[in-house]
């Protein structure tokens, strides 16, 4: 699971696998490891993967599907900006 989830998470941020190596400070082939199932990262990387990505380690872990945006430093008014974006995209996806 922790493979897939590293995988989908940066094809959703259209990085590569070398772009990501380098803002975690390790080698593509750690990158190509993970994602292949070959290896598992630390815990203290763990960690910086889900701080890197916004998410907790649980949902890395497939222990949970909740996913969380950071919206601390954004006033009211954005934070609700954000949310009629979010519900307005979670409507037409159960159309």
């Amino acid at each position: 699971m922790l493979n897939v989830r590293i995988r989908e998470l940066r094809s959703a941020r259209n990085i590569t696998q070398v772009e990501l190596a380098r803002s975690l400070s390790v080698s593509k082939q750690s990158i190509s490891n993970w994602e292949n199932d070959n290896i598992l990262p630390s815990i203290e990387m763990l960690v910086k993967i889900a701080d890197f990505f916004s998410v907790s380690t649980d949902y890395l872990l497939g222990l949970d599907d909740k996913k969380y945006l950071l919206i601390s430093g954004l006033n009211e008014e954005q934070i609700a900006h954000i949310q009629q974006l979010v519900d307005d995209i979670a409507e037409n996806n159960q159309k």
